[in-house]
């Protein structure tokens, strides 16, 4: 399956969601934003939300400050 990970072409087997993803990157769950396609996808919904060929996946970390 090819997606398109922070503009960047990859490579990733089929059936992985945005959780099983975030682990293969070795991201931690918490700090970032996941957007699929244009849209949020909840921390709650990381481990059911399935990745298709062809999805658009922008990861962001959150970073506080004053």
């Amino acid at each position: 399956m090819n997606i398109l990970l922070n503009g960047t072409p990859r490579e990733e087997p089929a059936e992985l969601t945005v959780a099983e993803l975030l682990v293969r990157l070795e991201l931690p769950s918490r700090g970032i934003a996941v957007e699929l396609n244009q849209q949020i996808v909840p921390k709650g919904r990381h481990w059911e939300q399935k990745l298709r060929d062809g999805d658009r996946i922008e990861i962001v970390s959150l970073v506080g400050g004053g």
